[in-house]
């Protein structure tokens, strides 16, 4: 409805201006006030003859040019009398249409080419259908292409870097990632931003790049609390449930009671006061590693390998790391570095038949002796 009052004030303001047009009888005043005009000057000059301000013979003369002047105005009138009775029906009907014509001419052209049905809809809610009609991976390509041409983009790459890393792209979140931190400078948040994406590349696991980019960022801003949640991780995953405790009970204590990262921080520091496993890779989810794009599945797997490695050099006694260890090797098609982790493994669990038992049982069972 509120479409419709300027539309009906738009066409009355151009029905009044045809009709204003239509109206003007300028000519007729102009020949009514000449003939008067001459009338004046007749009178004029038979007053200046009788006070004897010009003499009789310039009198007539002048009586005869007014008189003649006269004459023709008003000869002039009579014709534009005549004329404008005979156009008058013209200008009826010119009013007619503008009056009738135009209002039903724009109604119908409305009706045919507008939508006069469709309800009304505010930018915001076209924008986000239009938004809405895009796919995400139609939108990553447009920001891709951005990028290509424009690789020192700090805020592109800062953009695209969170959806990598929703869509499980943790590669390419990584390369983002430090672009950004490239091109935007060494921040406490650009690094820890960094340190996560490496953990998510290496499947959960707190690499020794991951470990160095989040003590940058505590050297940084101290309080950052990403980097102190994944330090205290890397503690737990070296072996160390207290000192990741630890790590955890003072980013609590440090946080704002409303911070949406604090159920989630509890959650992992119930989970070592209890004594309960870390969450560590699973042999389904190596085997579905192993399933990768080469580059993907060496970054994953790679980083977990390592990281358990210089775990199991430091706390030997861990047989179930050693078990886990062996078979990723074995998942990765690298059986000669799996029979050297179980040699290690013995020489680590020599003082302990049972650990040793099992490490034996699983050799033999992966096709490991000889």
């Amino acid at each position: 409805m509120t479409l419709w009052l300027p539309l009906a004030l738009m066409t009355a303001a151009a029905v009044f201006a045809v009709l204003w047009s239509l109206a003007g009888r300028a000519g007729d005043l102009r020949l009514g006030t000449d003939v008067a005009v001459y009338r004046d000057q007749l009178d004029e000059i038979e007053r200046d003859r009788a006070s004897g301000l010009i003499a009789d013979p310039e009198a007539v003369a002048a009586r005869v040019e007014v008189s003649r002047r006269l004459i023709a105005a008003a000869d002039e009138r009579a014709s534009s009398t005549a004329l404008g009775a005979t156009t008058a029906w013209r200008r009826r009907t010119v009013a007619l249409v503008a009056l009738i014509g135009l209002p039903l001419g724009t109604l119908g052209l409305y009706l045919a080419l507008g939508s006069p049905s469709l309800p009304d809809q505010p930018l915001a809610r076209r924008l986000a259908a239009a938004r809405g009609s895009q796919s995400v991976d139609g939108l990553i390509v447009q920001v891709e292409s951005h990028l290509e041409h424009n690789p020192d983009d700090a805020r592109g790459w800062e953009v695209i870097a969170p959806i990598y890393a929703r869509l499980g792209r943790f590669e390419d979140a990584v390369k983002a990632r430090r672009n950004v931190l490239r091109l935007d400078g060494q921040t406490a948040e650009h690094e820890a931003a960094l340190g996560e994406a490496l953990v998510l590349a290496a499947n959960g696991v707190v690499t020794a790049e991951a470990k160095s980019a989040f003590e940058s960022a505590i050297g940084l801003a101290a309080g950052n609390p990403q980097a102190r949640y994944f330090l205290g991780l890397a503690a737990e995953q070296d072996g160390n449930p207290s000192q990741a405790a630890a790590a955890w009970r003072a980013l609590i204590a440090d946080g704002p009671p409303d911070a949406p990262w604090m159920d989630f921080v509890r959650g992992a520091l119930s989970r070592v006061e209890r004594g309960a496993a870390p969450p560590a890779p699973t042999e389904e989810q190596v085997a579905a590693a192993a399933e990768l794009a080469p580059d993907q599945r060496i970054a994953m797997i790679r980083g977990m390998v390592a990281r358990l490695s210089e775990r199991l050099g430091r706390n030997g006694a861990d047989v179930e790391g050693w078990l886990r260890l062996v078979r990723s090797y074995v998942v990765l098609g690298e059986p000669e570095k799996a029979k050297a982790a179980a040699s290690e493994a013995r020489r680590a669990l020599a003082s302990d038949p049972d650990k040793l038992r099992r490490l034996d049982e699983l050799v033999k069972g992966l096709g490991l002796e000889g």
